[in-house]
């Protein structure tokens, strides 16, 4: 485990000191505005801007954002973002650093920050942003700027201040962050076929100024705005908008209509990664053993069935499902996509050059103990 694990204890712990340092009002109202502040820094920044460049804005508010963002105690700028792109070129696989599907909904959340294997930093994934010196620099002393806001919370409210301005406001942000990580790819609901389990969250979005719309944003990762509906409340996207008329960000990049009609074809890892899940609904080692269980009673050889296998021949084989299953299948699990025979045919090849291996693969030979 990673040593950081007691700080990040501490800071839970620390919000008990409520009861020593006492409740004021102003002290909640720096909570209040410290959370939306660095939930924006974190959205807008370490997210959009960083992660996924959805648009361009000054060398000095990018510095500012990326400061902002630290002081939510997350790590620094660019771990967060070369993170960030290595979860969306491997979302939900086993390569993915926090997948819910493959290790778990507590580690997804929160568990993976704290693994030695997770704290070093590729910065060849953020080679963009790791050639200006500022950001480096802020890279090398990642606690500095929550040091800094921590003491101006304490200089302007006292303990009340540091405890339940800064304390609070930094574990609600942190959990927050974490939701989409974990809950986003649990629950909610699908309108693009992503190849991942990303989903479509109102809830989450809501207290994370739009993050929650996860799907939107898998489908087309570079938009600005993830709330692709007008009733897709995305708080994130109406600031960077104001702050666009005040010329201190431009180039706000939109999704094209063919994503928004959801009429866009797929690349061909989401067409491979979304095969390889309807795939996976049949067992080739159950299709395998019906075909080879069944050569008596048809007369057909195992060498004849995989002659049909492999040269696509439309005959129906033993429990090995139908083109057209195939396709209820997928109509059943994805949403509406342009590409989904596509799938069906790529789940279709999957399927056959499992059940192939498994008829040519000879049986285990039973070994024999010698008479005596």
């Amino acid at each position: 485990m990673y040593p950081q694990v007691l700080p990040f204890l501490l800071v839970h712990a620390g919000c008990l000191a409520a009861i020593w340092s006492g409740v004021s009002w102003q002290a909640i109202t720096i909570c209040v505005v410290l959370y939306w502040l660095r939930m924006f820094a974190i959205t807008g920044g370490y997210h959009r801007y960083f992660s996924h460049r959805a648009y361009s804005t000054s060398r000095a508010f990018q510095f500012i954002l990326a400061f902002l963002a630290q002081s939510s105690a997350q790590k620094s700028v660019l771990w967060w973002a070369a993170k960030h792109r290595h979860h969306h070129l491997h979302s939900d696989t086993e390569q993915d650093v926090h997948s819910p599907l493959h290790t778990g909904l507590v580690y997804s959340h929160l568990g993976w920050i704290f693994y030695r294997q997770h704290d070093a930093t590729d910065l060849t994934k953020v080679s963009d942003f790791a050639a200006y010196p500022e950001l480096m620099w802020l890279h090398r002393l990642e606690v500095l700027p929550a040091v800094v806001v921590a003491v101006l919370c304490f200089l302007i409210a006292g303990w009340p201040g540091l405890v339940v301005g800064f304390l609070w406001s930094t574990v609600l942000v942190y959990h927050a962050t974490f939701c989409i990580n974990s809950l986003a790819h649990v629950h909610g609901r699908k309108r693009y076929v992503t190849g991942d389990d990303s989903r479509n969250n109102w809830l989450l979005a809501l207290f994370t100024m739009g993050e929650g719309w996860h799907n939107n944003h898998h489908a087309y990762q570079s938009s600005a705005r993830q709330g692709f509906r007008w009733w897709e409340i995305d708080a994130t996207y109406y600031v960077l908008v104001a702050l666009s008329w005040l010329g201190v960000v431009w180039d706000l990049k939109a999704p094209p209509a063919l994503v928004l009609r959801n009429e866009q074809r797929l690349g061909s890892r989401v067409i491979k990664r979304t095969a390889e899940q309807l795939a996976g609904r049949f067992n080739p080692e159950y299709i395998a053993l019906a075909i080879k269980s069944s050569v008596h009673e048809t007369g057909m050889s195992v060498r004849d069935a995989l002659f049909l296998l492999q040269h696509r021949a439309d005959l129906h084989l033993p429990s090995m499902p139908t083109r057209d299953q195939l396709l209820a299948e997928a109509q059943a699990m994805f949403a509406k996509t342009p590409s989904l025979d596509d799938i069906v045919d790529r789940a279709h090849e999957l399927l056959v050059e499992s059940v192939c291996f498994l008829l040519a693969v000879p049986p285990p030979v039973a070994a024999v103990s010698p008479k005596p």
